[in-house]
């Protein structure tokens, strides 16, 4: 049955059809719920924080490190890696690792500070962005060494929400909360900022990830649940200690990236002579 009123093309060419969505596997969505999981908890942690709830603003945050540590990898073992979950995974991480810090630091006494607390806030917060357009841009350098992916240009947003929560961390041990401890966070919370924006090599540990030793895959077993069971039972002091940790290995990633790095400028040149390529000549 014809319509009674057929549209009208003033040019003559047939209507163009609707185009029909395509259903996407399902595969390339569970690492974007995983992404949006991690948003959710971050956010929430914002919540705990005004409502003086600061155990839970913690935890929350902390779950959103572990689920951003398994987002990329769920992506790449499902081959469901795409722009938009890139894009989206960039975007969680300021809020989760920049944003949200910052405003749970200064709910927890970087407001006795006044204007000079919120300032520190903002510059950690102003860095993680900084330190995540950067990571994203260095992504496509095509003159990386090939080491460089063992490591991080300045330390990750992740580490750096962890680790500039340490006053927090204190505190809850029973770290007593006088007059000059604003103003030694407020001092640190910049330190931390900085070292993400540094040019500071910082261990990635990616390698770790890819193979293991038939052998070491039990005792691995034995220490995870033991880790597990200590952040479950002692959280504060195994946050503390993974805090100070962390940037105690800071020297000793630079020490190793600098002997990789003169070892690899050393071998170029062998490579180099050995090629049969002849150079093109240079333009006039």
């Amino acid at each position: 049955m014809s319509l009674p009123f057929p549209s009208f093309d003033p040019d003559g060419q047939p209507p163009v059809r609707p185009r029909r969505f395509t259903r996407i596997p399902l595969r390339l969505l569970l690492p974007n719920m995983v992404t949006l999981l991690a948003l959710c908890s971050g956010l929430t942690a914002v919540r705990m924080a005004i409502e003086d709830r600061m155990e839970l603003a913690l935890a929350a945050i902390v779950f959103a490190a572990l689920l951003d540590g398994v987002d990329g990898r769920l992506a790449r073992a499902l081959k469901g890696t795409s722009r938009f979950g890139a894009e989206l995974d960039s975007l969680a991480d300021f809020v989760n690792f920049g944003c949200v810090p910052a405003l749970v630091l200064y709910l927890w006494g970087l407001d006795e500070a006044g204007s000079l607390g919120w300032i520190a806030c903002l510059i950690f917060a102003i860095c993680a962005a900084l330190r995540l357009a950067r990571f994203n841009v260095m992504l496509d350098d095509p003159d990386r060494p090939p080491f460089a992916g063992d490591f991080f240009t300045g330390i990750p947003a992740p580490a750096g929400a962890i680790c500039v929560l340490l006053p927090v961390y204190l505190e809850l041990l029973g770290v007593p909360h006088v007059t000059l401890s604003a103003f030694m966070a407020l001092l640190y919370t910049i330190a931390i900022g900085l070292l993400m924006i540094s040019k500071l090599p910082a261990w990635s540990g990616k390698t770790l990830g890819k193979r293991v030793r038939r052998e070491l895959v039990l005792p691995l077993f034995v220490l995870f649940a033991v880790f597990a069971g200590l952040l479950a039972s002692y959280p504060w002091l195994v946050l503390s200690l993974c805090s100070v940790f962390y940037l105690a290995l800071l020297p000793l990633s630079t020490l190793r990236y600098r002997k990789l790095m003169a070892e690899y400028v050393a071998s170029a040149p062998a490579k180099a002579s050995g090629s049969t390529e002849v150079p093109a000549d240079p333009p006039a």
